[in-house]
């Protein structure tokens, strides 16, 4: 496939004279590693269900991507080809993305919480030439719910199964025969190795348009996101990084797949998680610094404050999706003793604004400033910039700006001075802190995850007993926001919650998509042109008063 990228050609030359893009790839990080420490030991991933825990030094990490690398070429994988991958924070994944690095391929993270409908659309928008699943993870098939979906998608040739047994499993056909040694690896390990500006991460993320959007990113737009990122949190190669935050999120991919290796430092995965796991894994391996959502430093503090245990290697928690309440910080804080570090991103952008190791303050009034090589502005409806303090339309201006939506680009609203319309309301105060306030992108977001509205709404519309609804954030202590669907119904009709939660369960969508609250009113506020007024029904929540 050809990949319509159009917004990384027109930076190039500013962004590599001004030192912002640095023309490596994650090729060139792992070669490094392997030089430098090849018997480091660079990933251990832990399966829960199973106890089992596997390790690779960087010198096994190599060669397995090389392994992985022709195995994928054997079932003609070649470069732009996109390979898809919903897995947990397991070693497949990691060892899948690079092994697609090798070959010029394109990795389309998937979450596992997607069902048919979500990965219907992600799957035939991205021509996925092979889909890589587990059989079973936390008691679901995946391995028949991808068959069930492959007659219904032309480009998706394959599917390979971790933990399958009829010929389709990983091990059969990627990385349980040693392919690395036969006479043609050189030349296939040669031929497609990408550059820096090909894209090698194809990323969906929930949109107001009615179907997620792919997000094209290269070596270069994200390696210049996570070496700035690393150099504010003083990291480097003695650092132990524990991945609990999913790897198929930017958040987890960015800083807890791609970043450990270009620091040639060393990972630890988990894939369920768990706070009391959490505390074990961080004492046992002597983790340094992890990134996760809200929720899960909620979670991590009170595991510790209630077993009494201690985590004196964990050096930095750095908490994004949603603003972090000021007590949280101050429990986690008196809990961890760990800089509790706050930031914003996107899976357009990456990590754009952080705060810096000794502002701790400023963790719980603010969502950071913006790193090297990232700009933001707060402007009015009319584009003119708002002074310091007053809340407005958030713009970012970044090298590790994506390079367009796929086969959209009417969609990647930046400007011609590169400007990206965020979506996001916020405030900026005159020592170049953001705030976010609010959303002008019609989204909810629950524990990190973005719950796409409106298309969650479109499903809504034809259940028979609705007449109009809206689907609105309500507030949540641990996990920032949960949805509920307020609605009207048709003369005679009635709903419920369990009708609704039965209507979507038989669209086959993610069940963390689902509305947790039903209301029903008689009429919905509503515009003079016939819109709902979805502020209202929010305070309306807020206060109480339906």
């Amino acid at each position: 496939m050809e990949f319509d990228a159009v917004m990384l050609l027109p930076r190039r030359a500013a962004c590599i004279a001004k030192g912002f893009w640095h023309d490596r790839t994650i090729n060139d990080g792992l070669a490094a590693c392997v030089e430098k420490f090849p018997d480091k030991i660079a990933l251990t991933a832990v399966k829960t269900e199973s106890d089992e825990i596997t390790r690779f030094t960087y010198r096994e990490l190599a060669t397995m991507a090389d392994r992985i690398a022709i195995g994928l070429s054997r079932l003609g994988v070649s470069r732009n080809d996109v390979v898809a991958c919903q897995l947990p924070n397991w070693w497949q994944f990691t060892l899948t993305y690079l092994a697609c690095s090798r070959i010029g391929a394109v990795m389309n993270p998937l979450m596992p919480i997607f069902r048919e409908h979500e990965l219907s659309l992600m799957l035939k928008h991205g021509e996925a030439k092979v889909l890589i699943t587990p059989k079973l993870f936390r008691s679901f098939n995946y391995e028949e719910m991808a068959m069930a979906l492959q007659p219904t998608l032309p480009a998706l040739q394959h599917i390979v199964i971790v933990g399958g047994s009829n010929g389709n499993s990983f091990e059969a056909l990627l990385s349980g025969h040693a392919w690395e040694e036969e006479p043609d690896t050189e030349e296939i390990l040669s031929r497609h190795r990408p550059g820096p500006d090909d894209i090698t991460q194809l990323l969906y993320t929930s949109g107001t348009t009615g179907e997620p959007k792919g997000v094209m990113h290269s070596a270069n737009t994200t390696i210049s996101n996570i070496i700035p990122y690393a150099e504010r949190m003083h990291m480097g190669a003695t650092d132990v990084i524990l991945a609990a935050s999913p790897m198929a999120h930017q958040t987890g991919f960015l800083y807890g797949m791609m970043m450990p290796i270009m620091l040639q430092a060393s990972a630890v995965l988990q894939d369920v998680w768990n706070p009391k796991t959490a505390v074990q894994l961080i004492n046992e391996h002597g983790i340094t610094f992890t990134m996760a959502s809200t929720p899960f430093l909620t979670d991590l503090a009170k595991a510790v404050t209630e077993s009494g245990s201690s985590v004196t290697t964990l050096r930095i928690f750095l908490c994004a999706g949603t603003p972090i309440p000021g007590p949280l910080v101050e429990q986690a804080r008196q809990a961890m003793d760990a800089h509790i570090v706050a930031a914003w991103g996107m899976t357009e952008n990456g990590a754009v604004t952080l705060t810096r190791l000794d502002d701790d303050e400023r963790s719980f009034t603010s969502d950071g400033c913006p790193l090297p090589g990232a700009e933001v502005k707060v402007v009015d409806d009319d584009g003119v910039t708002l002074p310091p303090d007053v809340p407005g339309k958030l713009l970012v201006r970044a090298c590790s700006n994506f390079g367009g939506y796929l086969k959209r680009p009417h969609l990647n609203t930046t400007d011609a001075d590169g400007w990206f319309d965020t979506g996001d309301l916020a405030r900026l105060d005159a020592a170049g802190y953001i705030r976010i306030t609010g959303r002008s992108k019609d989204v909810i977001i629950r524990g990190g995850e973005n719950i796409p509205v409106a298309e969650i709404e479109t499903m809504l519309y034809r259940h028979p007993a609705i007449a109009m609804v809206a689907i609105v954030a309500y507030p949540d202590d641990r996990l920032g926001e949960r949805a509920c669907a307020i609605v009207t119904t048709k003369p005679g009709q009635s709903v419920d919650l369990p009708s609704v939660v039965g209507f979507l369960k038989a669209q086959k969508i993610t069940l963390q998509y689902i509305p947790e609250r039903l209301i029903a009113l008689d009429a919905m506020p509503m515009t003079p042109s016939g819109k709902i007024q979805k502020f209202k029904l929010r305070q309306m929540l807020r206060d109480d008063t339906i």
